[in-house]
């Protein structure tokens, strides 16, 4: 017996078995897939030395470039956020008919191939689409702008916030919604301080996907955008651009700091997040 335990007490079982098994090959996949790419396109640019990346990141071109991509993918994901509540909201507290089919065509930026979205979005707001015609009496231009690059990417962002709420506020129970309402509180004041503060964590992560999803989207983009030098050129573009003309170190030039500046905000919202739960 006490050689038995004493053989039990040497082992150590481990609270999780397999544990260091499934941790190197977690470390193992995750070098392999994630590590040693972005190592790489880090390490690429510094091949021209510290000015002749200076040269490409300062160049005109790719900061209005880079300034595009990231001010659209943050007011696609700010106009996301508003109106995915909204949709999440109906999907989950009501019932009407044609819920289903609704409920299916938020995935279709999912399924629907980039370029074909693209395509489908430049027809529509084109000067004589469906939707490109009245706004235009009004003033309104959108394909072949900036403004056709934020509905791009509003399109393709929408479905990771309404997916992200829709399981928070199933989950979510009335009773607080009810207590306020006993108490005298508004249907505003209800959402305002009951139900919101509830969703923020979930809305603060779809919303980062939708931005993280739209600052390197290219397929659904690139139709719609006019592809205009400093005007309506997107940072992918001028990455692919590069890359035709051969200039691999001044794309992955471009692509360090999209990764740099994504890492940073994405970062940041993170903080945010776990700010806003801790405090709950």
């Amino acid at each position: 017996m006490s050689s038995a335990i004493a053989v039990k007490g040497w082992r150590n079982p481990s609270a999780l078995p397999g544990f260091g098994l499934s941790l190197g090959f977690t470390l193992f996949y995750l070098s392999a897939v994630v590590l040693i790419p972005i190592a790489a396109l880090v390490i690429r640019p510094w091949s021209i030395g510290f000015e002749g990346f200076w040269n490409v990141i300062s160049d005109h071109r790719v900061l209005m470039a880079l300034r595009l991509s990231f001010g659209g993918a943050a007011i696609a994901a700010a106009i996301n956020a508003v109106t995915g509540p909204v949709v999440a909201w109906v999907l989950v507290r009501y019932r009407f008919p044609g819920k289903r089919l609704l409920d299916a065509l938020i995935d279709l930026p999912f399924a629907l191939p980039t370029a074909v979205a693209g395509i489908a979005l430049s027809t529509l707001y084109a000067p004589q689409g469906w939707l490109g015609e009245p706004l235009s009496h009004l003033g309104i231009k959108v394909a072949y702008t900036p403004l056709g690059v934020i509905v791009a990417m509003t399109f393709i962002g929408l479905p990771f916030v309404v997916r992200t709420l829709q399981p928070v506020l199933a989950d979510l129970s009335r009773d607080s919604e009810e207590a306020a309402a006993t108490l005298g509180a508004s249907r505003i004041q209800t959402m305002w301080r009951v139900v919101l503060p509830s969703l923020l964590p979930a809305l603060v992560t779809g919303s980062t996907l939708a931005f993280a999803r739209a600052v390197g989207e290219y397929g659904s983009v690139i139709f719609i955008a006019g592809n205009l030098p400093a005007i309506s050129e997107i940072a992918p573009l001028l990455i692919i651009i590069k890359l035709e003309q051969y200039d691999m170190a001044g794309a992955a030039a471009i692509g360090v700091i999209m990764l740099a500046a994504s890492f940073v905000l994405i970062l940041a919202l993170n903080l945010l997040q776990n700010w806003a739960g801790s405090r709950r």
